[in-house]
């Protein structure tokens, strides 16, 4: 007998206090008393969030009486017993003003939530089936508002929704039901097919897009992921949730769509000619979450499988999912003709420059990053550039020397596009979790190339990856340009007329000074030093030249003797040379 559904209705009912009423029935609570938690995290965003402190009050009713409802920690509540036969509802008024991809957010323009933010997981019922009912807010004001969302309409039940209507829409169970973000507003709906599936773009906030141009970009970009993973996609349909802002950037990945926050500049405008760079930034982050759809919302690692939503889950691979990620997000707009292969290898210089400048990628390995990822690449402070390594990036740099190696070792039988789609048919399609070697494994059952010293150097030790080698069997030079300036060993940061010290590195000529994080510099040689004048002053200096610098510590000023360093290698160039380089049209054509 198939389960009873677990039924929830969400409303806003207060938009200008940014308050959502949010219920949940259950009609066979358990009779010892039925537990209900919020989850403490959002799967793709690892840190820990206690969602559950957004609720402004909470109430539990059986048969038109009031239920007790105790409090067991940050997110769980227990209901007393009810009489059997009897539903179980608990409501929840949420407050909601998180404008991110990772949380939930209300006013008079619009609503967005993700379900980890609103709805209660009913324990022991997690497999359940789930109805939920999405209501307007009350008001003419609101009478044109409609929902974009991936979850699909509850087709068959009494007050199903019709395709962005209010109504009733459905869930296999608790995981998909928190999988499907809910965008409710006036938003601008863009419509496009990919390898015969629908796609949709809902743009939330004022915006000049080119509906069109971004139509046909983001198509060319979908349909090559779907193919380059294999007919037929693995959703019915997919969703853009674009949120368009002055400044923002973010993006979180859904089985069947994607949240994203952009400035509303990044996006396409009618009569734009070329590629801006902000808008080649956006693509390259709607490709990153479409490419999840395959690369960790399917693809797993075996400790997300389950997730477990009230603590951390640990593992020493996101390098994997979110580096090898980050390395086909650019990767897929040039295989798709939508950037150039110039564009692409500027792109890659860029991150390796960034992976270069910072110390911390001596200090700390690709699996310890992802392992650390809870308590140190989403809590950064003052210190994290000494001390962390980014799986994104350094790990799209492992995933392209893994591909290198790959493609030079087997003189281009095999590559990582290979095992990617070997990890989509034994992991992807079967739902079982990646094991911490299984990738490893699977590289050299392909290629029969012997990984086990790449794997140990790269991804468990912390040495720069030998790009250089690496990249000349395919006609690929990488050469460093030195910075125009001597090297003064911080990280920079204006904050209105006060020029302070972002990051002091490790073992450089600020730390070696005595300067630390948070100095604001008054002075050098005696003269006023802002954000605008830093870099000419340093100009007209050598390596090895003495410098008096005042900075004021708290309150109080202080004088150091700084001596400048040599130039750093900063800048990073990429280019082909002219060769008909075989290789190299195979990774990244002609």
């Amino acid at each position: 007998m198939p389960a009873t559904p677990i039924r929830y209705a969400l409303r806003p009912t207060h938009p200008a206090a940014h308050r959502f009423m949010v219920s949940c029935t259950v009609a066979a609570p358990d009779p010892a008393g039925q537990r209900f938690a919020l989850p403490a995290w959002i799967p793709g965003s690892y840190l820990i969030r206690d969602f559950a402190r957004h609720i402004v009050a909470i109430h539990a009713e059986a048969g038109g009486k009031a239920v007790r409802l105790d409090k067991l920690d940050k997110h769980t509540w227990r209901a007393a017993p009810v009489r059997a036969g009897l539903a179980l509802t608990v409501t929840c008024e949420v407050h909601a003003w998180d404008l991110s991809v990772r949380g939930a957010h209300l006013d008079q323009t619009h609503a967005f939530f993700n379900g980890t933010s609103v709805f209660l997981r009913v324990l022991g019922q997690e497999s359940a089936p789930c109805l939920v009912e999405l209501l307007p807010p009350e008001g003419k004001a609101f009478a044109a508002w409609r929902v974009a969302t991936s979850l699909p309409p509850a087709a068959g039940e009494k007050g199903g929704a019709r395709r962005h209507g209010f109504g009733l829409y459905r869930a296999a169970d608790y995981d998909e039901l928190i999988d499907h973000p809910v965008e409710m507003g006036t938003f601008t709906l863009i419509a496009f097919d990919a390898c015969g599936v629908p796609h949709e773009v809902a743009i939330t906030g004022r915006h000049d897009c080119d509906a069109e141009r971004l139509a046909a970009d983001l198509k060319r970009v979908c349909e090559w992921q779907i193919r380059f993973f294999g007919e037929p996609a693995p959703m019915a349909r997919y969703v853009f949730l674009v949120t368009a802002v002055g400044e923002g950037y973010g993006g979180l990945e859904h089985r069947a769509s994607t949240a994203l926050l952009c400035a509303r500049n990044d996006l396409p405008y009618p009569g734009m000619k070329g590629l801006p760079e902000s808008y080649r930034t956006f693509l390259g982050l709607c490709s990153h979450e479409y490419f999840h759809t395959w690369n960790v919302k399917r693809i797993k690692p075996a400790a997300f499988v389950p997730y477990d939503l009230d603590r951390e889950n640990y593992t020493t691979q996101l390098w994997a999912f979110e580096g090898i990620t980050s390395y086909y997000d650019d990767l897929a707009l040039l295989r798709s003709g939508v950037i150039a292969r110039q564009d692409w290898l500027d792109l890659t210089a860029k991150t390796l420059g960034n992976v270069r400048r910072a110390p911390g990628r001596l200090r700390q390995s690709l699996a310890e990053s992802s392992f650390d990822a809870w308590s140190k690449f989403y809590r950064p402070d003052e210190n994290t550039p000494n001390a962390v390594v980014s799986y994104y990036a350094k790990g799209a740099l492992a995933a392209l020397a893994l591909d290198l190696t790959l493609r030079a070792g087997t003189r281009g039988r095999t590559s990582l596009d290979d095992v990617m789609r070997a990890l989509w048919r034994r992991f992807g399609q079967t739902g079982s979790g990646v094991g911490d070697d299984d990738l490893r494994r699977i590289a050299e059952e392909l290629s029969g190339l012997d990984l086990g010293r790449f794997f140990a150097q790269t991804i468990h030790g912390t040495r720069d990856i030998p790009l250089e080698k690496l990249l000349a069997p395919f006609g690929v030079r990488l050469a460093w340009a030195k910075a125009k300036t001597p090297a003064l060993g911080a990280k920079t940061a204006s904050e209105g007329d006060e020029l302070r010290l972002a990051t002091v590195y490790d073992g450089g000529p600020a730390q070696q000074a005595g300067l630390s994080a948070g100095d604001a510099l008054v002075a050098v040689d005696g003269l006023r030093v802002t954000a605008k004048n830093l870099d000419a002053l340093l100009g007209r200096r050598r390596p090895g030249d003495t410098l008096a610098v005042h900075a004021f510590r708290r309150d109080e000023l202080m004088r150091f003797e700084l001596t400048l360093g040599a130039p750093g290698d900063d800048a990073p160039r990429l280019d082909c040379d002219k060769s008909a380089n075989a290789l190299r049209r195979a990774w990244l054509g002609g």
